[in-house]
């Protein structure tokens, strides 16, 4: 019975130890690093990175973009959710296939299909010229780039959980004599709401944090970048307290996002929690 419970002792400690050491090495260390470097020069230099032209414009189409795909990819995927739980047709399993895509394949390999639709020798390309529409290397590129990449969070979340809670409180709604309107807002949405929050915030921190699919569509172009791409720029032009500056940016952006999950994970589990009298 001792040595049963020194081996589990032992095991418990080699488990936790490896989690701590990746966390420390690939989380807790790089961090402070960027922390550090950023504030190096101290508090001038620092404001003055993130008040340049080229981190302004950077940080202001990260937002923009964000703003755009997000509620683009959850309204894809609440619609995508709905039909593959609430209704039966052919090639459901491929279309839960398809939707998955972006997460296996890299994300250059989506900047490369949009460049080959809508790139200057691409299918869609003479025809834009001539009309004088400029999708590549503009913001339209970047948004669709983007939402390509990220369009599964939101779906691949309410999937699963649409379908363990099934369809029979929908149906008794319907019999009831509501309609699809009543039946979506008032019996469906309080059900998945958690989940489509926690979607959105992936999806939010993923497009913010996107580097491959956008830089085949954005190029190089200063003021058509958004941070990632900026960092880089920042980094081959030897320009290190900028690309640490903005670096830290996007720290503090995945920080709030961390701090909304645990903060909506909290609000959905309060009720749940019995206390003592």
């Amino acid at each position: 019975m001792k040595c049963a419970t020194t081996d589990h002792w032992l095991a418990r400690c080699f488990f936790i130890g490896i989690v701590f050491v990746f966390v420390l090495f690939f989380l807790i260390f790089p961090v402070c690093v960027v922390v550090f470097e950023a504030l190096r020069g101290g508090l001038a230099l620092y404001i003055s990175s993130l008040t340049a032209t080229h981190s302004q414009s950077a940080i202001r189409l990260t937002l923009l973009v964000a703003l755009a795909v997000v509620p683009m990819n959850t309204i894809f995927g609440v619609c995508a959710a709905w039909a593959i739980t609430h209704f039966k047709f052919p090639g459901k399993a491929l279309l839960i296939s398809l939707i998955e895509i972006p997460l296996w394949v890299s994300p250059v390999v989506g900047g490369l299909l949009f460049a080959l639709l809508f790139g200057r020798q691409g299918w869609l390309g003479p025809w834009l010229d001539a009309h004088g529409i400029q999708i590549m290397f503009a913001y339209p590129a970047i948004v669709l780039a983007t939402a390509f990449v990220t369009f599964p969070f939101v779906a691949r979340g309410l999937i699963p959980l649409m379908q363990s809670q099934g369809s029979s409180e929908e149906e008794a709604a319907l019999t009831l004599g509501a309609n699809g309107w009543q039946l979506f807002w008032r019996v469906t949405f309080p059900k998945i709401k958690w989940g489509i929050l926690y979607g959105m915030i992936l999806c939010n921190a993923r497009a913010m944090g996107e580097f491959g699919a956008v830089s085949v569509v954005a190029g190089s172009v200063d003021d058509r970048i958004t941070m990632p791409l900026q960092v880089e720029q920042y980094y081959l032009n030897f320009s290190l307290p900028q690309a640490f500056a903005l670096a830290s940016v996007l720290l503090l952006l995945a920080a709030f996002t961390l701090a909304i999950k645990i903060g909506l994970e909290w609000r959905r589990l309060a009720p749940n929690i019995v206390r003592p009298h």
